[in-house]
Formats: C-alpha cells, sequence, structure tokens
C-alpha cells in the first residue's frame, strides 16, 4: 500500500484526506516514480476548490514532483528503473508517495539537482522559462512589471530577469518580500498595500511605462496591470490567485494603447517530449550555472498538505513550498 492525499468533493483546505491505495502499474508509455519530493501550487488550490474541475472524484492533487523511477511500462525507452527524475504535468496525484504518468512528461535529472530541488523548481521555473523565453523573447534592456515578486514563481523570474538584463519591477506586500524579491534581482519593488502600482511604475519608468505586465493574480489586478503598460505593450496573464477574469469589454485594450493580451500555459508550450526536454534543459542549466537558485522557504510532511495549502493562500509563504511524502 502507498498513502496519497486526494478529495472526493470540492471545497475547503478540509476536504482533503490522507488514503491508502494500492500502487498501480505502469501501463504502455508509462512509468511510476517513488516521490521523495512534492511541489505545491497555486493551480493545486483551484483544482481543489473546483475553479478548474478535475476529471473525476475523488481525485488525487497535484502535478509536480521528483524522485525515482519504480517501475517502466512497455514501449518506454528514454527512462529505466532507478533513474532520477522529476515532472511538472501529467494527471493529478503527484500529493503521493507513488505517482503512475506518461514517461514523457517525465524528464531525467542532472547528478547536480537533488529532488526537492527539483520539485520546487521544475513547475515554477518551466513557466518562467516560456513566459520569459517564449511568450515574448526577451532579449535584454526591456522593462517589465511582475506581480507576486516575492513567491515560488516570482523568486525565480527575479533571478532569470536579471540573468537576461531585463529590468523587473515586483510587486509584494511587505517591506520583508520586497527585500527578498530585491535580493533575487529585482530591479525595484512595489509594496501594493501602501503605493499605487501604476502611479509607481509611471514613477519609475519616468513615464515610459512597461514593456509587458506579467500577472498571476487575476481579477484584483487586471485593471491595474493593463494601466502599466506602454502604448502595444503585452499583457499575460497566467494566473488566478484573487479568481479569474471575467466580464472584459475587449475595447479596453484600444481604448489603453492598442495594448497585445495573451493567457498562455505550460501544457500549451510543453507540448510534446522535445519541447519539454528543451525547456527541462533550459531551466537545470540556469540552476547548474548558479544563475538561479530555488529558495526553499517551507516544508511540509504530505500529511499536512491541508495546512500548506492554507498557508500558500494565505500569502504566508515566502518562495517555494514543497512536501515531503
Amino acid at each position: 500500500m502507498a498513502k496519497r492525499i486526494q478529495f472526493a468533493r470540492t471545497g475547503g483546505p478540509e476536504v482533503l484526506e490522507v488514503v491508502d491505495v494500492t500502487p498501480a502499474e505502469p501501463g504502455p508509455g508509462e512509468v511510476r516514480v517513488r516521490n521523495q519530493a512534492v511541489g505545491l501550487n497555486f493551480i493545486d488550490i483551484y483544482f481543489r476548490t473546483g475553479l478548474y474541475p478535475a476529471p473525476s472524484l475523488p481525485s488525487g492533487l497535484g502535478t509536480e514532483g521528483a524522485g525515482v523511477v519504480e517501475a517502466v511500462g512497455e514501449g518506454v525507452e528514454h527512462l529505466a528503473v532507478g533513474d532520477r527524475v522529476a515532472y511538472a504535468q501529467g494527471p493529478l496525484g503527484a500529493y503521493a508517495e507513488l505517482h503512475v504518468l506518461p514517461a514523457e512528461k517525465v524528464v531525467a535529472l542532472p547528478e547536480g539537482i537533488d529532488a526537492e530541488t527539483a520539485a520546487a523548481a521544475m513547475l515554477k521555473g518551466l513557466t518562467v522559462q516560456y513566459l520569459l523565453r517564449q511568450t515574448c523573447p526577451l532579449q535584454g534592456g526591456e522593462t517589465i512589471l511582475w506581480h507576486a515578486a516575492a513567491g515560488g514563481v516570482g523568486s525565480i523570474a527575479c533571478q532569470w530577469a536579471k540573468a537576461l538584463g531585463v529590468k523587473l519591477i515586483g510587486t509584494v506586500s511587505s517591506p520583508e518580500k520586497a527585500a527578498l524579491a530585491e535580493k533575487n534581482g529585482a530591479w525595484a519593488t512595489i509594496d501594493t498595500t501602501r503605493e499605487d502600482v501604476a502611479e509607481r511604475v509611471r514613477e519609475l519608468t519616468g513615464g515610459a511605462m512597461c514593456d509587458v505586465v506579467y500577472d498571476s493574480v487575476g481579477k484584483d489586478t487586471w485593471e491595474a496591470s493593463l494601466d502599466c503598460l506602454k502604448p502595444r505593450g503585452l499583457m499575460v496573464s497566467f494566473g488566478n490567485a484573487s479568481g479569474p477574469v471575467e466580464g472584459v469589454n475587449i475595447g479596453i485594450l484600444n481604448q489603453k494603447g492598442s495594448l497585445f493580451v495573451t493567457r498562455p500555459s505550460l501544457n500549451g508550450y510543453a507540448d510534446t517530449r522535445e519541447r519539454l526536454e528543451a525547456m527541462a534543459g533550459d531551466l537545470f542549466a540556469m540552476l547548474e550555472s548558479g544563475q538561479i537558485t530555488i529558495d526553499i522557504g517551507q516544508r511540509y510532511p504530505l500529511a499536512e498538505a491541508a495546512r500548506a495549502q492554507e498557508a500558500l493562500a494565505g500569502r504566508k509563504t515566502t518562495g517555494s513550498t514543497v512536501l515531503i511524502p
């Protein structure tokens, strides 16, 4: 038997329960991974609350983890039993001691990257990779706004932007989080509890505003984000921490300067094994070079996943959080 976290109904953290399950055998094209660390992400909360519907109930939770391949299904050639691996996509169920998923969603880990780092970095790091290197391929010299710059994704984004020569302005909610974002390479920070974001961006940029805004907050920051863009700037909405953006009149993009907007996702970019491996290779190179380091601010036992999600939703975390089976 193996333990996993599941939920039989949507709702608050209290719907999560620890259950014993019989480990499934990997089918053709699948592998079974014994997790050594599991990543915690806002998307997990979206599934738990029902904002994103799970395929069926009861359902496992989580899409990110790292560990060792324990069993290999028919037709899998690029992975073998005993390989150290990590993943960020696939079926829900990473909140578990064992997880079966398509081998094409799993990548081998370089020797220099441990399981906790990988579990904390895969989803967040691959997200930053596609946002900075593909959604808008930044060349250096741009000025961008990044919401929640002290969080797990934001901490990586600050470092990657600095390495690219990009001026990242990060929004935060406390002086402590401002200090963390600046330590990670943010060019400037804005404390949303006491500063008007658009006005402060105007001051920092001398009225030029931002080339790109990266917004994972959603409903609460949509209007302010648009106001931070220069004419023909790009609005990248990639999350819903405050709820989804709804009821948008597309004409507002014209009114605010012929703006562009996109709503990307990791699955839309890492949609083949070849693209996933290229993106992971880019991330691993940044980690191995030391240009990006992963701040694991919190570690929780797997059985305390509900408490970990409460802390994340309550903005009581910094950096990344991992669950340890």
